[in-house]
């Protein structure tokens, strides 16, 4: 599963999505986005237009679990369960769908015999987006975001089954085509967005020791 991606810069989200995140006092997102850590995210607006704004990494930020509740981890929703599972299924019945920019994520590779991180990209080094989910959280001052990435079965993918734990079932973000980015995100019914989430072309991919 995927835990950390490299996001774009403001500049770079602006010419290639058309996106601006006016974010006003709290900074910019650091250049590598962890667990809980601050992200863009691209939605489809009220007038229909991509509207970006600043999310949290994982459905369900850890200052939002519950006192004596055991942390765990939504950075990732599998494709399979994802209307099933109560962190998710919520924000897939009401189509709560998103794209995650970025230029890079990072997965271990354990041929060596031991893990060793590795990013993974696209070959032509663009940037591209992975498609997600969020969900909004009455805040202090005003609603906060958070979001989580959609994951397919890898095993049969020639890149994304080089990674993760031997014996462990290979899994790969859904990368969505950039000429299916508006069609992601206007998608209002649950079952035709399930059509989206297949294996992205390993041709159009790079890997490599990061």
């Amino acid at each position: 599963m995927c835990v950390n991606f490299r996001p774009p810069d403001p500049e770079l989200l602006d010419a290639v999505m058309g996106v601006i995140i006016d974010l006003h006092d709290t900074g910019f997102w650091k250049t590598e986005t962890w667990k809980d850590y601050g992200a863009p995210i691209v939605r489809r607006g009220a007038g229909g237009d991509r509207e970006g704004m600043l999310a949290s990494y994982g459905m369900v930020p850890r200052k939002r679990i519950p006192p004596g509740v055991r942390p765990f981890d939504t950075m990732n929703a599998r494709a399979e369960t994802v209307g099933q599972l109560r962190s998710f299924s919520g924000a897939w019945k009401k189509s709560q769908l998103c794209l995650v920019p970025m230029t890079a994520f990072y997965e271990p590779n354990y041929e060596s015999g031991k893990p060793v991180r590795w990013g993974i990209g696209m070959a032509d080094q663009s940037m591209f987006a992975v498609a997600g989910l969020w969900r909004e959280w009455e805040g202090d001052v005003g609603p906060e975001r958070s979001f989580t990435q959609l994951t397919i079965n890898a095993d049969e993918h020639p890149l994304m089954r080089r990674f993760h734990k031997p014996g462990d079932e290979k899994r790969a973000l859904v990368i969505v085509p950039q000429a299916e980015w508006d069609d992601w995100l206007s998608c209002s019914d649950p079952e035709y967005a399930r059509s989206f989430l297949r294996r992205y072309p390993a041709e159009q991919m790079q890997i490599g020791r990061a």
